[in-house]
């Protein structure tokens, strides 16, 4: 049965990915992938925000599967990231590429910090 959550939410996470990423891209005239940097931060808010609320009791295990492994899973993407900060680096845009790798990470990791960080301080 728990696979069923994971493809349940993968079900909603990978349309929703592909949309949002078109819609933050549409709005900027530029190189640097922001529609995939915005989901993938996105997804590592939602990720942290959930690990914290299960981890103070405040939601179900199941949670995690359904939201974490499935919409999350689906919503955030490291192949796109990976091939489109290649792209960049092989049309010359070592900065911009380079730009993505770090801002990525930071931003990634920021995310599911300080969404676990809220989890915790108000449910906790």
């Amino acid at each position: 049965m728990n696979w069923l959550l994971v493809v349940a939410g993968a079900v909603v996470g990978a349309p929703l990915r592909y949309l949002a990423d078109r819609a933050v891209q549409a709005r900027h005239d530029s190189l640097f992938p922001w529609g995939t940097f915005t989901v993938n931060a996105a997804a590592c808010l939602v990720l942290g925000t959930l690990t914290g609320a299960v981890l103070a009791g405040a939601a179900p295990a199941r949670l995690e599967l359904l939201l974490g492994a499935g919409l999350c899973g689906a919503l955030s993407t490291y192949s796109t990231f990976s091939y489109e900060t290649l792209r960049l680096a092989e049309r010359g845009r070592t900065f911009l590429a380079a730009a993505n790798v770090v801002a990525s990470v930071l931003v990634g990791l920021g995310a599911v910090r300080l969404g676990s960080l809220l989890a915790r301080g108000l449910l906790g």
